[in-house]
Formats: structure tokens, C-alpha cells, sequence
């Protein structure tokens, strides 16, 4: 996701795209340690989002 279409969304969709986004990151480190690498760029993306997600959340704090 970009930034510009994070800063769209409300502030009850950003904390849900948050959740779901640590949601997904903590099961690709799982499958990353069991050695079932299916995508290892995804695990990158979803990082970059929840970072830019928490970004988005800061600055309207």
C-alpha cells in the first residue's frame, strides 16, 4: 500500500489494518523459521506497511 491511500482511510481502519497486519507478519515469521518460505518479499512488504501504518496513526495522534 502507498502512503497516499493509508492517509485515506479512517482512523478505526487504520487500527484494523494494523491488527491484521501484525496478524500476517507474525505468521510469515513462523513459516520463515519452520523453513516455509513461500514469498520472502512479502514478509518486507508487510513490515513496510505496518510501519507506514503506525506512521499514519503517530502523526494523527
Amino acid at each position: 500500500m502507498k502512503a497516499s491511500e493509508i492517509r485515506d482511510l479512517s482512523l478505526e481502519e487504520l487500527r484494523t489494518r494494523e491488527h491484521d497486519l501484525q496478524d500476517e507478519l507474525f505468521r510469515l515469521r513462523i513459516k520463515s523459521s519452520m523453513g516455509e518460505v513461500e514469498a520472502q518479499g512479502r514478509l518486507r512488504s508487510a513490515r513496510h506497511d505496518l510501519a507506514r501504518v503506525k506512521t499514519v496513526l503517530r502523526e494523527r495522534a
